[in-house]
């Protein structure tokens, strides 16, 4: 097996709120990672603070080779779920994203991340019955409720979940 691969960066799908389990793991294995975040104001309703979350809850990034050796350890990190790519594998995210997302963050400023959903958008139910489970956004049902398409076998069913349940997968990755 060679390692004479180039490394490049590659977006990895965490578990619902594993992202820093993940992070940590990976950095004890002396791998280059990056998961970004920004600071948001907490939704609790007895108290506003200003938390630290990943910019894109579930996803962060590492830098690597991907040589199978890699690969396999990668993906055995507690947490891990995959690497973002296609049937033929995982699909390496330009260097220049990883480097704008990195100036981005370090600026402290607040950024807005439009979590308002559109139809057709691909989003990942996060908790719930259906956690880890991507589909396309069709429309907001009542308050807080929403109604996602989820494919199975070339078919799609919809399924109605809590708004806080579903997050959009970054343009990026959908």
């Amino acid at each position: 097996m060679t390692d004479n691969l180039e490394d490049a960066w590659y977006v990895l799908h965490t578990k619902s709120r594993f992202e820093n389990v993940v992070h940590e793991g990976l950095l004890k294995k002396s791998l280059d990672v990056f998961l970004p975040k920004i600071k948001v104001q907490s939704k609790r309703r007895d108290r506003r603070l200003m938390i630290n979350v990943p910019l894109f809850p579930g996803y962060l990034f590492v830098r690597t080779d991907l040589n199978p050796r890699r690969h396999l350890e990668i993906v055995k990190t507690v947490g891990a779920v995959r690497l973002i790519g296609t049937k033929d594998g995982p699909v390496p995210v330009p260097d220049g994203t990883v480097a704008s997302l990195e100036i981005m963050v370090s600026t402290e400023l607040p950024v807005t991340t439009g979590s308002r959903l559109q139809k057709g958008d691909r989003v990942v139910v996060v908790t719930g019955p259906f956690a880890g489970v991507t589909g396309t956004f069709v429309r907001y049902r009542g308050k807080r409720r929403v109604v996602v398409n989820i494919e199975a076998l070339g078919q799609y069913a919809g399924v109605e979940v809590d708004e806080n349940d579903v997050e959009p997968l970054p343009k990026i990755l959908a």
